[in-house]
């Protein structure tokens, strides 16, 4: 279980800040989605993040209904993921992806750039951060 800096529980489907879900604080389905959406888009105009563009299918609709679907439940949303794959099993999935730091990176600028476009709130904005960059790291191999 993880602890916030201002020590209150972070479980994975009940991710909460001030017990309101990060989910809600994102504006429900039509905020996550929109944060997902552009995450996607800036991976398709940024030139930094090329290299994992490229490790993604031409088409993007199933790569963005698939994270839309886990941040939905990993932010208190429904869990949509779950409900069709299962377990998200986030590290196996990946294991197929050569994942290192330049990888990271760029999933990274994609990430942090989106929520820095679209989540108005700082506090929200530092703790999304915080976690893709420690979920990011985990992912590297």
């Amino acid at each position: 279980m993880d602890f916030g800096s201002d020590g209150k529980k972070l479980g994975i489907a009940k991710v909460t800040l001030d017990e309101i879900t990060i989910y809600d604080r994102l504006g429900g389905d039509v905020g996550l989605r929109k944060l997902v959406d552009r995450f996607y888009d800036l991976m398709s105009e940024l030139p930094e993040a090329a290299q994992i563009r490229t490790m993604h299918p031409d088409d993007l609709t199933e790569s963005r209904n698939k994270l839309f679907k886990f941040l939905s439940g990993f932010f208190g949303g429904p869990s949509l993921y779950i409900q069709e794959y299962g377990h998200p099993m986030l590290r196996a999935r990946h294991l197929p992806f050569p994942i290192g730091d330049s990888q990271r990176d760029q999933w990274i600028l994609c990430m942090n750039r989106s929520i820095g476009e679209l989540v108005d709130d700082e506090r929200l904005a530092e703790y999304l951060k915080a976690t893709f960059l420690r979920t990011a790291n985990h992912m590297r191999n």
